[in-house]
């Protein structure tokens, strides 16, 4: 799974994978398509007993894709 690389478009949305041993990026709607980036693990509990003022929220993977 790590030799694989996500792109999606920025116009419409669709998303791409290719093996990372490719050197051409695909294209959509005539324009390249952007590379997406995996998301962080989640560290924070989601309980209000561990919540934290400091916390912004920033987007995680809080493992329920199952991958």
């Amino acid at each position: 799974m790590a030799d694989e690389q996500t792109y999606e478009c920025a116009n419409c949305g669709k998303k791409k994978e290719q093996s990372a041993k490719e050197s051409i990026i695909p294209e959509c709607c005539g324009k390249t398509m952007l590379a997406v980036e995996p998301l962080d693990v989640c560290q924070t509990s989601t309980t209000a007993e561990h919540s934290r003022f400091d916390d912004l929220g920033e987007p995680c993977d809080d493992g329920r894709a199952g991958s």
